[in-house]
């Protein structure tokens, strides 16, 4: 099975983390969050999100950049900015995908972008807005490798990929 690993960079909202753990637990993607985190994990606000599916998450934390660098030296990882010239949907993503996204306020830093044009990647949008909703975006990103994918990730989780409404 083809992997997709969400990477929060430094996320602030605990709403938001939330709302992206049960994209993770829908979809079987995996969670990376990059600290230091804006909120704690038993965060009363994370729980009314998507804590109540915690357990069914493949959940890793890493103490920075550079460790989460060092913990995936292989990784392919594509970064979802409001500052890329490539629209997401242009891309083939491969196999094991990382799709790394920045804290609310201020994205991922200028810098890895610079670093990286080729695999950075953004949602369309009308001129003069900021950007979508951070968990909005993960999802779309998230539901964009799968439809690449024939949604052949769920088939493997059993979820119905037909409906009747005699079922």
């Amino acid at each position: 099975m083809s992997k997709i690993n969400i990477v929060l960079h430094q996320p602030e909202i605990p709403q938001n983390t939330g709302n992206i753990a049960r994209t993770c637990a829908a979809t079987g993607a995996s969670l990376h969050l990059i600290r230091p985190l804006g909120f704690t994990i038993d965060d009363k606000k994370l729980k009314r999100a998507g804590l109540d599916y915690w357990h069914h998450l493949d959940i890793t934390y890493y103490d920075g950049l550079e460790d989460f660098y060092e913990k995936n030296p292989d990784a392919k990882v594509y970064y979802f900015s409001t500052k890329s010239n490539h629209v997401y949907t242009d891309i083939t993503y491969p196999d094991n995908i990382f799709i790394m996204f920045g804290k609310e306020t201020k994205g991922l830093p200028e810098e890895l972008l610079q670093a990286n044009p080729d695999t950075c990647v953004r949602l369309p949008m009308r001129e003069g807005l900021r950007s979508l909703n951070l968990s909005n975006t993960v999802a779309i990103a998230v539901y964009e490798i799968l439809r690449q994918r024939n949604f052949s990730d769920l088939q493997e989780l059993g979820v119905p990929t037909t409906f009747s409404w005699e079922d």
